[in-house]
């Protein structure tokens, strides 16, 4: 009886509640839980099927009537989702549906918020480029609205359909380029933000882009890209980005790339590649002899030279808040690592300063040596670019790292602060992950997504309550370190920065 006397308190006061918006194509219907109204599978681009294969995205069509948006729309097409490793189902996009009709939004908006241009908070997934959704459970956005921002998480093209490049799809393109398909289709989303999160209670002109790993990645894409400016005003990147030069090539290699797909499809122009079905494509970018898709540098959506991008200022300049966590050191291939290899190849890249950069990354004892190299691994991975977003963004920058250890599940191996483990914490969605979690964990949780709520909200993190966060100062070096029970400003790794960028 008590339960149904909440229950009739909760309709009555949250019943009234509008869950249907008019959008500039037409009207959605979404659903309330009571503090927060949810909205799925808002279409924001065309389906890129058939011709618009391979294309920029293009403005999504009106409708009539009311456009049902309580389920997630599916996932783009990629191998099928499964957990491996560390990341448990929570971290992995639904197995199904998978499809190319996949360019869908949605949104988590307080109930209450409607008339007061709340911030826009913009979460891009991660997945190497080649993999991911929207629809994974630690992404949902109810605790995050709950704090006062309208939360947005989009899909995008990925793998071979998101970013092949190719010289027919570069002529047929208007601008003499191609790839990065699944970018244009997170800025398509930025878009259609533009002309209708204000109908959520969001504020258009205040809008955060976050992103995870190829998600981080994609939020350097857009800083980088002259095609975003003015489209968001604040970026979070975390483990990861494209100063690192990873999955990124330039045109002429990515190109080279496609034509190499063609001939593995036994195609011989574009108009065939359109003609098959996207699960065969899917299946024959497999072939590891093709390499992976990904970042092309290809002088439309990303400037040719990327580095000289950033290092002249070009770049669009907003607030940055970036990191990485230790795990992500594991992510790149290490064999077996010596004394006597490490040391070997630190004479072999760094000549004559050798010495200097031991003194850093110290080789006394096999031991000492594999440590050194995860330390280069973790800082050549995440870390530089954080640090090289600290250097060349003439706004106030914040770095941190994340060290924390999850509590273990039983029968479960331990995989330490693991590459995207962090996410829960960050988003408050600890409850969708499937463990026993400790009260210092959930303390760490409030205090890591309050400070990303109040980066979204000021531009700055800090606010009552939490243990300050000094912006990232080229001279001092200092970045927050998040571990249950202590907080804390820390001057880590700036000689090791120095030394990296200088040779």
């Amino acid at each position: 009886m008590k339960n149904l006397i909440v229950l009739l308190f909760v309709v009555s006061f949250y019943g009234n509640a509008q869950t249907i918006v008019q959008t500039q194509n037409g009207k959605v219907e979404g659903y309330s839980n009571g503090e927060v109204q949810i909205f799925k599978g808002i279409p924001f681009a065309q389906p890129p099927v058939d011709e618009l294969r391979w294309k920029a995205p293009r403005p999504v069509h009106n409708w009539e009537g009311v456009k049902q948006a309580k389920e997630f729309g599916p996932s783009p097409i990629q191998n099928r989702p499964e957990p491996f490793l560390c990341w448990t189902e929570e971290f992995i996009a639904k197995p199904e549906p998978l499809s190319e009709d996949c360019l869908y939004l949605n949104v988590w908006t307080p109930t209450k918020g409607k008339d007061q241009k709340l911030p826009v908070f913009v979460w891009i997934y991660g997945g190497g480029l080649s993999s991911g959704s929207a629809n994974c459970d630690i992404y949902d956005g109810q605790q995050m609205a709950e704090q006062g921002v309208v939360f947005v998480s989009l899909n995008y093209r990925v793998g071979v359909l998101g970013f092949m490049a190719h010289p027919e799809l570069s002529k047929e393109s208007g601008h003499d380029a191609s790839g990065n398909y699944g970018f244009m289709d997170q800025l398509e989303g930025l878009k259609w933000i533009r002309k209708n999160i204000a109908a959520f209670g969001g504020d258009p002109k205040n809008v955060t882009i976050a992103g995870q790993s190829a998600g981080s990645f994609s939020v350097n894409a857009q800083i980088a890209s002259p095609l975003a400016s003015g489209y968001f005003n604040k970026a979070i990147c975390q483990s990861g980005g494209i100063l690192g030069g990873r999955l990124m090539q330039d045109l002429a290699t990515a190109e080279e790339q496609g034509l190499r797909f063609m001939k593995s499809a036994n195609a011989t122009s574009i108009a065939e590649l359109r003609e098959m079905p996207a699960v065969q494509l899917q299946e024959l970018s497999n072939n590891s002899n093709l390499g992976r898709f990904g970042v092309v540098l290809d002088n439309y959506f990303l400037p040719k030279d990327l580095f000289e991008h950033f290092k002249t200022g070009k770049q669009n300049q907003v607030k940055v808040l970036t990191g990485w966590v230790t795990g992500d050191a594991n992510l790149l291939p290490m064999g077996e690592v010596t004394m006597e290899s490490f040391t070997s190849m630190a004479n072999e890249r760094f000549g004559g300063n050798s010495d200097e950069f031991l003194k850093m990354f110290p080789a006394g004892n096999n031991e000492e040596a594999l440590q050194s190299q995860q330390k280069m691994n973790l800082l050549s991975f995440a870390g530089l670019p954080s640090y090289l977003l600290g250097t060349y963004m003439d706004r106030d920058v914040w770095l941190y790292e994340f060290t924390h250890v999850p509590t273990d599940k039983p029968g479960f191996p331990n995989y330490g602060a693991f590459h995207t483990s962090e996410v829960p914490f960050a988003l408050h969605t600890l409850d969708q992950w499937d463990r026993s979690w400790q009260a210092e964990e959930r303390k760490l949780e409030d205090q890591m997504s309050a400070y990303w709520v109040n980066f979204a909200k000021t531009g700055n993190p800090n606010g009552e309550g939490l243990p300050q966060w000094s912006s990232y100062n080229q001279n001092e070096g200092k970045l927050l370190i998040f571990e249950t029970g202590k907080l804390e400003s820390n001057s880590k790794y700036l000689e090791e920065f120095r030394f990296i960028t200088q040779n």
